[in-house]
């Protein structure tokens, strides 16, 4: 039977793969191989939103069995307007039907009934005459804590419903996100008081694994406030972005795992999606060989 809590089929998915890779889809046309490009003319919106999905898609082909988890990034598939928007729906589902777990990055933030309509789309559907039409159905969503309480209580409320998750900034791993998150706020930075407060609410509802249904974004580039935030957050699911392309190696990510090789998901974008060149015919050996290098690497962590 499928565990109906987050954070434990989060915990699942980790162990039947053997790793705690997240795949970020971030598809963009420059870079997609040749065969998905080969269109007559100037191509569309809708045609570039055709090849996002159908390349998206055929890398969780490669991928599956392999990794646990798959995070589609929604800006890239909104730049292409409605028809992108229907390519991401297409690759949410077809991640979950692949048993994937799904992470939605979206990263929303918004109070009362705005956030509710937010979380509503990203988890069991938006209530239309009192039925939900499912919209993304993901298992989890990032979220921008920035405006407070009132704006994270309509998103926990709304996945804790329909037994999904959220992952909360809280040290992201971009090279100005200092300017605000290391701010001092009576003698702590930032980052922790958010921190803090994403484990207090995880606390609220945890697992059969020993995690709660809440997690926390914390970058890789940022290796000791990791580490730091760890120790602060123990039954906090990480994810971890920043590794590779972003310069977050596996000696970076160590502490993010408890002793089970639980607790974190790291993820790589550019790093698996796009190792090759755009006109190499060998562009699938080219991701599957990341994906092996990855796992290996964390193996060796």
């Amino acid at each position: 039977m499928t565990p109906l809590h987050f954070a434990d089929r989060l915990s699942d998915a980790v162990r039947r793969c053997g790793n705690a890779i997240c795949l970020g889809i971030d598809p963009r046309w420059e870079s997609l191989p040749r065969q998905f490009r080969a269109i007559a003319g100037e191509p569309t919106l809708a045609q570039v939103a055709d090849a996002f999905a159908a390349f998206s898609i055929r890398v969780l082909e490669l991928a599956r069995g392999k990794v646990p988890v798959v995070k589609p990034q929604a800006a890239f598939f909104e730049g292409c307007g409605p028809d992108g928007m229907r390519a991401l729906q297409t690759v949410l589902r077809t991640a979950t039907e692949m048993g994937y777990q799904t992470i939605l990055d979206a990263k929303r933030g918004d109070i009362a009934s705005t956030a509710t309509a937010y979380a509503d789309a990203a988890f069991a559907g938006t209530p239309i005459g009192g039925k939900p039409l499912p919209v993304w159905n993901a298992d989890s969503l990032t979220v921008n804590p920035y405006l407070g309480r009132d704006a994270i209580e309509p998103f926990i409320q709304t996945a804790r419903a329909s037994q999904r998750g959220l992952f909360i900034l809280v040290r992201t791993s971009n090279p100005g996100a200092g300017m605000f998150q290391d701010l001092d706020v009576d003698g702590v930075p930032l980052y922790r008081h958010v921190g803090e407060a994403v484990a207090k609410w995880a606390d609220e509802s945890l697992g059969s694994c020993g995690y709660g249904d809440l997690g926390a974004v914390v970058g890789a580039t940022h290796p000791t406030e990791l580490a730091e935030l760890r120790r602060l957050l123990p039954r906090v699911w990480f994810l971890v972005p920043g590794y590779g392309s972003q310069g977050g190696a596996a000696a970076d990510v160590a502490p993010a795992f408890d002793s089970q090789g639980l607790g974190a998901v790291i993820n790589s974008s550019r790093g698996l999606t796009f190792p090759y060149k755009p006109d190499d015919p060998a562009w699938e050996s080219a991701i599957t060989q990341a994906i092996d290098r990855m796992i290996a690497d964390l193996a060796n962590r």
